[in-house]
């Protein structure tokens, strides 16, 4: 098998022992392969090893990438930064978004996503431990944006995304993590049954992936463990 074969399955296998050890069935944690300055050659291999959801954070390398990949059925996640020039270009061309952090970006997806598409399926990014440097709307205002998106209908609100910065120890990244499923919990409660589709919590990465399956992730994603380093 090729190396991104290999380290696919081995990312597989951390995944569903993640699952066993928290009692979690296997199948309700997803895996979004970060492609993110890998060429498409990369992202067929992975696709040949059974992978179709992958993940990106530079707009105009994906669009790029999603054009030469366009032969093959697969499911491309913005889950970097967006400037309110590139949201026409993520509305065209993405299926997911991750990364939702104001009332503005999420107006323009839904203004500019084609009709004939379906709605665009989204997620809100929560700065959950504060960190200076992240991107993400603070808890306390995520209810509040999250009634907002929920309400536009060419938006399909599917939850919340954290990238908390790196902790410690895994008892940290737990901790952190346990944070971020609790305030998933409390606007799921909130905003039910306006948002029926309210079920993914975007969280973990190669470093610490057992610790978000163990807190409550459904989506966790990879990059470097799959593709190796650039």
């Amino acid at each position: 098998m090729t190396t991104i074969s290999n380290n696919l399955q081995g990312v597989r296998e951390r995944i569903v022992t993640a699952c066993t050890r928290a009692l979690r069935p296997n199948h309700s944690v997803g895996l979004l392969a970060v492609s993110k300055t890998w060429g498409p050659e990369a992202v067929r291999e992975a696709f040949a090893a059974g992978q179709t959801r992958f993940g990106e954070n530079y707009i105009q390398e994906a669009v790029e990438k999603i054009a030469a990949l366009q032969d093959l059925p697969l499911e491309w996640h913005c889950i970097g930064p967006i400037q309110s020039n590139k949201t026409a270009l993520v509305a065209a061309h993405f299926d997911w978004v991750h990364s939702i952090d104001r009332l503005k970006i999420a107006q323009r997806l839904n203004d500019q996503r084609p009709v004939d598409l379906p709605p665009l399926q989204v997620c809100l990014q929560i700065n959950v431990d504060g960190g200076v440097t992240k991107s993400g709307v603070p808890p306390a205002q995520a209810l509040a944006l999250a009634t907002q998106v929920a309400a536009m209908p060419r938006l399909c609100l599917r939850g919340l995304m954290v990238i908390p910065e790196p902790a410690a120890d895994y008892a940290g990244q737990l901790a952190v993590f346990a944070q971020a499923k609790a305030l998933f919990d409390s606007v799921a409660e909130a905003i039910q049954p306006a948002a029926s589709h309210f079920d993914t919590l975007s969280m973990g990465m190669t470093a610490d992936l057992e610790a978000a399956v163990a807190a409550g992730s459904s989506m966790v994603r990879v990059g470097t463990a799959i593709f190796g380093v650039r």
